[in-house]
């Protein structure tokens, strides 16, 4: 027998306000312990996937983030299914018994709850490690609870012997001297969780419940609709409509199938303020009684709540409300709900933050750019002579580095294209200070370049690099672009470009120093500087641009799985081991940002479907927590690592701009979502000084190091996309988008 543990996430908490709301409901929330209830649900089932299961959670699509971030607290990988709206227990589980038959046939379901309390997490997982064999034989198999006590809180079910037996009748909740008689009868507490194999609750489902199991099967996603480590997916339209009804009312009270197991372990269904006083671990934050006993206080850091000479009270406290109330009339707090709806809508839920539109995120990032990043580094960061900077500490000091080519061709590609938006600052001692420093430093009479110069002037490294030389022809265009009137510019971009051909791969491509001499990344920033070089050259930069483009069609990208990989072997067929395996989302949104252009400019509209796949594959790379480009996933799409840089943003941001004009619809509003998280995760980066940090960790933290200059060619390259849409059909609202 394989258990699917699938956590059931969609219940509201009315009655705990103010703690419980819409945006957090009473599962998020700490209720007992340091830990939420959903997370103890986890932990306490995710053992029980271990023999070749997995756990599912079905959620809500507007709790997405705290069931990521809480899944990711306390280390547990799930596969997670979300609603557009709530549709109540039945189609939810129908939707998750789909997806367990569809992966294990036979496969058993242990449908529970998020927001229960059970302390033994053993004992719950012998109960259903019980009921799950009784389920492997057809059955479905509730758990009833030996009641501690009479409460007209819970449902109830009458058994029809004892230890594991067929349902007898299932109760609705009764009232207090109703609910004695069934406690002195052996009636047992309906816990709502349930163990049945997928396929018969489907079974069921198709006689008892059909339109729950047509929408449910609509609204499943495809097996394929993502990558192996994307662990969310938005279940179809259809599920809207599906009835609004309970596993109860839709099966359980219908079918002829029905067992319960009786267990003795403490459980509640914290459905209340009293059970979370009951707990007897309910209590948070500074307090302080007098001559005050039964009470329960939860109070936010920095409030201080005091009680004097009360009994059996709740005193629950948020920012925006204050709840008090007697223990004993708990299940009234809904009452108090109804008024606030009434009275005072707003508190009914806490105040979320409207997450910046596209629009207003770019002219953010143009006040930035002109007011502080470009005069920084025009200034602090440059030295005639030097050159740019390598590196800013984040006081604004510069590091002191020996200078790369690559960075003073960056820095003048950056500054060039400020000035073509229509920046007023020194631009122009910018670009000639670093044309200056790589001519006068770093460029041989055949054009080629060395790769590293002391800030004395000393050669430290005189290799030849692809990379530094496909910048050195992006910067000479882009200061002949801006208006640098240098007679040595197209020159020595021929000279460079003449002494490339010499050495290109009789198989197409060209070859790489060091420890990778087949790589993707260095043709595709050849590519960039040829189609740079276009519109004001030879027919000669077309052509190179077109056999780039070849090589990329022919043997970069996987035919099958559309990915583009880093690292070759001398025939372009990817290379052995782990290196070969190595697929990085930044450069399949560059890539697919180049091959796009390419494609719109040759009219090849299969180039720019290549580049929407492209774009996929970098998708894929996306955390679905964090909501930022991670650095690196295997060629099966499983994350390789979770870090962060600022680049993958940026050109996560320029892929997802350019197709979005290409497309329509709803594939145009979801790429222009995802233009603005894009936007959003760069500014996680940026720093309000005018520097940036690089490297993000997972938890969310930075590499605590200085800013790169390097990666200003990455951020005004999305500035650039964002301004070239200006005034765009679609994108009017980024008209006017300039740096003057």
């Amino acid at each position: 027998m394989v258990l699917y543990p699938v956590i059931l996430c969609g219940g509201g908490g009315t009655r705990l306000w103010p703690a419980s709301r819409p945006s957090r409901p009473k599962q998020f929330v700490p209720m007992s312990g340091n830990r939420s209830l959903f997370q103890d649900a986890v932990l306490r089932m995710a053992p029980l996937a271990e023999g070749g299961g997995r756990v599912l959670v079905i959620g809500g699509v507007a709790h997405r983030r705290w069931i990521l971030d809480q899944l990711a607290e306390v280390g547990v990988e799930a596969q997670v299914l979300l609603e557009l709206e709530a549709r109540d227990s039945a189609p939810a589980m129908a939707v998750a018994a789909a997806w367990v038959a569809r992966a294990d046939p036979a496969g058993v379901a242990a449908f529970v709850a998020s927001d229960h309390h059970v302390p033994d997490h053993d004992a719950f997982r012998a109960a259903v490690a019980e009921a799950g064999a009784a389920a492997a034989k057809g059955r479905i198999v509730t758990l009833g609870v030996r009641p501690d006590g009479p409460s007209s809180a819970y449902g109830y079910i009458r058994p029809a012997g004892t230890g594991l037996s067929s349902v007898a009748a299932f109760v609705e909740k009764p009232d207090a001297a109703t609910a004695a008689d069934y406690i002195a009868a052996g009636y047992l507490w309906n816990s709502g969780n349930f163990m049945v194999r997928a396929q018969t609750l489907l079974d069921e489902l198709s006689v008892l419940a059909p339109g729950v199991l047509t929408a449910a099967r609509a609204a499943l996603p495809e097996a394929d609709a993502g990558p192996v480590q994307a662990q969310v997916q938005v279940l179809g339209a259809a599920f809207g409509g599906a009835p609004k009804i309970s596993i109860d009312y839709a099966v359980m009270e219908k079918t002829r199938l029905a067992d319960v197991l009786a267990v003795d372990f403490a459980w509640s269904d914290m459905g209340a303020w009293d059970a979370i006083a009951a707990s007897g671990e309910g209590d948070v934050g500074l307090h302080i009684f007098e001559d005050s006993d039964g009470c329960l206080v939860r109070a936010p850091d920095g409030v201080l709540v005091a009680a004097l000479g009360v009994r059996n009270l709740a005193i629950v406290v948020e920012p925006d409300a204050v709840l008090v109330t007697d223990l004993s009339r708990s299940q009234d707090v809904k009452r108090v709900v109804a008024r606030v709806q009434a009275s005072s809508p707003r508190h009914l839920d806490f105040a979320s933050p409207t997450p910046e539109p596209l629009a207003d995120g770019a002219r953010r990032l143009a006040d930035w750019l002109r007011l502080r990043a470009l005069p920084l580094w025009a200034t602090v960061g440059l030295q005639d002579g030097p050159g740019f900077a390598e590196a800013m500490g984040l006081d604004g000091r510069p590091l002191p580095l020996p200078g790369r080519s690559l960075v003073q061709s960056r820095q003048i590609h950056t500054y060039a294209t400020a000035a073509r938006h229509g920046w007023a600052g020194p631009w122009r001692r910018a670009v000639w200070s670093g044309l200056d420093a790589l001519t006068g430093r770093f460029l041989r009479e055949d054009g080629t370049s060395r790769a590293l110069v002391a800030r004395d002037g000393q050669v430290l490294d005189e290799t030849p690099r692809l990379y530094d030389h496909a910048f050195v022809l992006l910067a000479l265009a882009s200061a002949r672009a801006a208006g640098a009137e240098r007679p040595d510019l197209e020159a020595r971009a021929l000279a460079l470009r003449g002494w490339l051909l010499d050495h290109a791969l009789p198989q197409g491509g060209f070859v790489e120093t060091g420890a990778h001499p087949y790589q993707a990344n260095a043709q595709m920033h050849l590519l960039e500087a040829c189609m740079a070089w276009e519109p004001q050259g030879d027919a000669g930069w077309a052509a190179l641009s077109d056999r780039i483009v070849d090589l990329a069609e022919r043997r970069f990208i996987d035919p099958t799985t559309g990915r583009l990989r880093e690292f070759y072997e001398a025939d372009w067929t990817p290379a052995g081991g782990e290196d070969g395996r190595l697929v990085e989302p930044g450069h399949q949104f560059e890539w697919a940002w180049l091959l796009a252009r390419h494609g719109l400019a040759r009219g090849r509209p299969e180039l720019v479907s290549k580049a929407r796949v492209l774009y996929a594959r970098g998708r894929e790379g996306v955390s679905e927590r964090s909501g930022v480009a991670q650095d690196a996933l295997n060629d099966d799409g499983t994350l390789r690592s979770g870090r962060a840089r600022l680049w993958p943003q940026t050109e996560w941001l320029k892929a997802a701009l350019l197709l979005a004009e290409q497309s329509r619809d709803a594939e145009r509003t979801a790429l222009i979502a995802d233009a603005e998280t894009a936007l959003r995760a760069l500014w996680l980066y940026l720093t309000p000084d005018g520097v940036w940090r690089d490297k993000r960790l997972p938890d969310g933290g930075f590499v605590d190091e200085g800013a790169p200059a390097s990666s200003f060619y990455h951020i005004i390259g999305a500035f650039d996309q964002l301004a070239a849409l200006g005034g765009q059909p679609g994108f009017e609202a980024l008209s006017g988008l300039d740096l003057g």
